[in-house]
């Protein structure tokens, strides 16, 4: 039902949940070396599980947010004895069974502990909070590791890195967007110009696209099966839009809204459109770098020869995700996920809207030139950063579900880093179709259904709140 909180959410935790919450960020904020250990362990308050054998000193570690040491860590960042020289190296726990690291994640979490400093992790993570209220960001991972705080730290780490150093999702994909595409398809040479144009024509054909909402208010995903072929685009540019539709689907949620629904429309496949290196990136995405973000999957109207491919797929899947599958063959099963004045015609339902793409206009990322107006409004989040940090610090010093005022006053922050946020966005990210169209409005206003005429929106830099 829409409106109604989920369990295991910000607001919705058991007494038992927000101490795992708490935990997880005292190994947090352990990481980014900011994390007053001195008081801590002068209190007593970070337990066993975390503080491991009692072998730094205390006074070692500072409270300082611009170190680009790496800072000594204990318990789950263990010093590995019997080497030469005095270099400390991190590793996991081995207790982690290689069944639930199934995409090598404990190896790439090791990497970027040995590659990045503190202050390169503090920042990776706060770029991918963006309007999100950071609790509620952890929690997915803890959700997602069944509350185990160790697994949910190396899968969050691990998927900083994949953000920062692998998709280059913010900096790039995001960054750059479908402008840069369509300037390297149509001015640029070589690879550049065909990344350029098969990205382009991945949007242009609406492939995959982001329409109204289901019943549970969450963001529907068309993908429409019969339009792909494989070998057309290149491998590179369907991760790339991949990550473009799954990142600018991240921006149309609202608590208590925190996933969204897939729907693939099987109408007219054939094996000539099956391609599985596509299907085991998009699963790899949602199983390892956005968890907890699928509601549903709705596979509609999928022919007999489908059958012996969902076999091998769904061998593929987590439990978990494979029983977010649904199969529905008719408007009527579809209906019961989606009302039917949200289904679109060509599905079937009563929506009349059809996708039509619009192109790039030259000036709608003129902000982003704007390097005075960003550094204020990024100066500007970095001290409620820092504040909530603080606040943070005070709060996991306290039992769960006791310190009201400390918890109003991390909620009340979280509320400035929302705004903050789509404030500073027309400075970080290229406005996308779902700008252009007015569904993503200024301001972080979201609209499914904007009453255009979806072909051409001017972006309005003066509606920001």
């Amino acid at each position: 039902m829409v409106g109604t909180l989920p369990p295991g959410r910000p607001g919705n935790l058991t007494v038992e949940q927000e101490a795992k919450l708490q935990e997880f960020w005292k190994a947090t904020l352990r990481v980014f070396g900011v994390l007053d250990l001195g008081e801590v362990y002068a209190r007593g308050c970070v337990d066993g599980s975390i503080n491991g054998d009692n072998e730094d000193d205390p006074s070692e570690h500072t409270n300082t947010l611009n170190s680009e040491k790496k800072s000594k860590r204990k318990g789950l960042f263990r010093r590995r004895k019997g080497h030469s020289g005095d270099k400390d190296e991190v590793s996991v726990h081995s207790s982690i069974p290689d069944p639930d690291d199934k995409y090598g994640q404990t190896k790439e979490f090791q990497q970027a502990l040995a590659t990045q400093s503190p202050q390169d992790l503090r920042e990776a993570f706060w770029r991918m909070v963006k309007h999100d209220h950071p609790d509620g960001l952890l929690l997915r991972f803890l959700r997602a590791r069944k509350w185990d705080v160790e697994k949910a730290l190396v899968m969050m780490v691990s998927t900083m890195q994949w953000r920062s150093h692998d998709m280059h999702v913010d900096d790039d994909i995001m960054y750059n967007g479908e402008a840069a595409a369509y300037k390297d398809a149509t001015e640029s040479t070589g690879p550049l110009k065909k990344e350029g144009e098969d990205f382009m024509k991945i949007m242009r054909l609406g492939k995959s696209f982001l329409h109204g909402c289901d019943k549970e208010g969450r963001p529907i995903c068309v993908v429409r099966a019969r339009l792909h072929r494989a070998g057309e685009q290149s491998e590179a540019s369907l991760e790339r839009v991949t990550v473009h539709i799954i990142e600018t689907a991240r921006l149309l949620l609202s608590p208590p809204v925190d996933s969204a629904t897939i729907v693939f429309d099987m109408t007219g496949f054939s094996m000539a459109n099956m391609d599985y290196a596509p299907v085991k990136f998009m699963i790899k995405c949602f199983e390892a770098n956005y968890p907890e973000s699928l509601g549903v999957v709705l596979v509609h109207k999928s022919p007999w020869v489908f059958q012996g491919i969902w076999t091998i797929i769904k061998g593929w899947l987590d439990p978990v995700v494979a029983n977010k599958v649904h199969f529905t063959k008719t408007i009527d099963e579809l209906s019961h996920f989606i009302s039917l004045n949200h289904i679109p015609t060509e599905l079937g339902g009563d929506d009349p809207w059809t996708f039509s793409y619009t192109e790039p206009q030259p000036d709608e990322n003129e902000r982003m030139k704007d390097d005075t107006t960003r550094h204020r409004l990024l100066d500007e989040r970095a001290t409620v950063v820092k504040d909530f940090e603080n606040a943070t610090q005070k709060w996991i010093r306290s039992a769960p579900q006791t310190d009201t005022g400390v918890e109003q006053k991390r909620n009340s922050l979280a509320e400035e880093l929302r705004k903050g946020y789509w404030r500073l966005d027309p400075y970080l990210r290229a406005r996308t179709w779902y700008d252009r169209t007015g569904i993503i409005k200024p301001g972080g206003i979201i609209d499914y259904y904007p009453d255009v005429d979806g072909t051409e929106m001017a972006y309005d830099p003066d509606g920001l709140d």
